[in-house]
């Protein structure tokens, strides 16, 4: 009886999991914070597309761009960004990309027209990239309690500003199209001074990197086919982002109101849900289940696009959950499917699946500009479905990351 008692008080393996995530340094939760105010760019401007089309003079195709430049430069600059974070240090890497993006978005605030918002957009598109791929490796270096847990963490980050993001937008861009990218320079330059005063300087590494090197990690198998499902998992999940607003028919409000319940899901199955799921069911088990609900949800809204608002609605908010859950799967096979240097790593995978985010925005409106929104969704499902036959051809490679 008395060792039954004793066994009952001693913390389990979920507890002390539980207690590490929240035991962090300083440093983690300020780098973590800035990787929400980094995230929140991302469906920034979702609620105010049709507005900006509007007051630009714009197509949808064109204002897609938005995201097509920021997603591009962003793919492309991670190659870049190891060969800049091995000699000026993480820190440095962290507040270079932080500023970046408060002088574009400040400058995409100012735009007069739709092209040279685009190319603003792109130059905020090279600040988030030496941002996010150095924040994650700093977070996993930093925090207490392992890798999966920094990797939880940076999805939490992940999650909470692609939730808030678009509320923002919402909640500036219903008074004026221009205030959300502005109110984004407040909070970057926010965090510019948190990390500058609560990051410590980060040792640079013994080895410098070279511009080669995300490339030859992507010759491993596994990082690849990780890196290539996600690129085409990615041109789903943007097709949802970027394309949905202009099926929604609403004004920045209720699109925003849509985006943040669907960010919501996102940041609560990434963190609450994906863990457990991945225990029970194992890594690859769980991604081959959820791309393959992703791709009814997608069926789905290819059906409801055009008869009912409602079904969209509930469609992009469920698909929040899943998309919610393959962000962490991914993020966490890619750091752990090969033997290269996680910054290494991360700078290949990011390279490849982010041309899926660059790719997605403007082939879904110009699709819906030429055969209706049906064929726009019922595309990114087909994406989605070869994502899952990519995890599934390349399996056996990713079990090493799996266990």
């Amino acid at each position: 009886m008395h060792a039954a008692r004793r066994a009952s008080t001693e913390p389990t393996v979920l507890e002390e999991e539980r207690a590490s995530f929240f035991r962090q340094p300083k440093a983690v939760w300020a780098t973590a914070l800035a990787a929400v105010f980094a995230f929140m760019g991302i469906g920034l401007v979702d609620p105010i597309l049709p507005a900006i089309a509007e007051n630009l003079a714009a197509t949808p195709s064109q204002v897609s761009l938005l995201f097509t430049s920021y997603f591009l430069v962003t793919a492309l600059a991670m190659l870049v960004t190891g060969v800049i974070s091995s000699r000026i240090g993480g820190k440095r890497t962290l507040l270079l990309g932080l500023g970046l993006i408060v002088v574009f978005a400040s400058l995409a605030g100012l735009s007069g027209d739709v092209g040279t918002l685009v190319g603003f957009r792109a130059g905020w598109g090279l600040g988030n990239a030496l941002f996010v791929a150095t924040a994650l490796a700093v977070i996993v270096g930093v925090a207490s309690g392992g890798t999966a847990t920094a990797i939880i963490l940076y999805e939490a980050a992940l999650g909470l500003g692609i939730s808030l993001g678009p509320l923002l937008g919402a909640l500036l861009g219903g008074w004026q199209w221009r205030a959300p990218f502005f109110g984004t320079a407040v909070l970057m330059a926010a965090a510019f001074v948190a990390l500058t005063v609560l990051l410590p300087a980060t040792p640079k590494p013994a080895v410098r990197t070279s511009l080669k090197d995300p490339l030859v990690a992507l010759g491993h198998r596994g990082l690849r086919t990780t890196a290539s499902s996600a690129l085409f998992y990615n041109y789903g999940f943007f097709t949802i982002l970027a394309f949905t607003p202009f099926v929604l028919g609403m004004d920045a409000y209720g699109i925003g109101a849509v985006f943040f319940g669907w960010g919501i899901m996102v940041a609560i199955f990434s963190v609450l849900v994906a863990p457990v799921l991945q225990r029970r069911l194992g890594t690859t088990r769980v991604l081959l289940l959820t791309l393959g609900a992703l791709a009814l949800v997608l069926g789905g809204l290819a059906l409801a696009a055009e008869h009912s608002v409602a079904a969209v609605v509930v469609l992009v908010i469920t698909s929040g959950a899943l998309l919610g859950i393959n962000n962490t799967l991914y993020t966490e096979l890619a750091m752990g499917v090969s033997d290269a240097p996680r910054p290494v790593a991360s700078a290949g995978y990011n390279c490849v699946r982010w041309l899926g985010g660059a790719l997605a925005p403007f082939a879904a409106t110009k699709l819906a500009e030429v055969f209706g929104p049906q064929v726009t969704y019922a595309v990114a499902a087909v994406m989605v479905l070869v994502a899952g036959a990519v995890v599934l051809g390349g399996r056996a490679s990713l079990v090493h990351a799996a266990e």
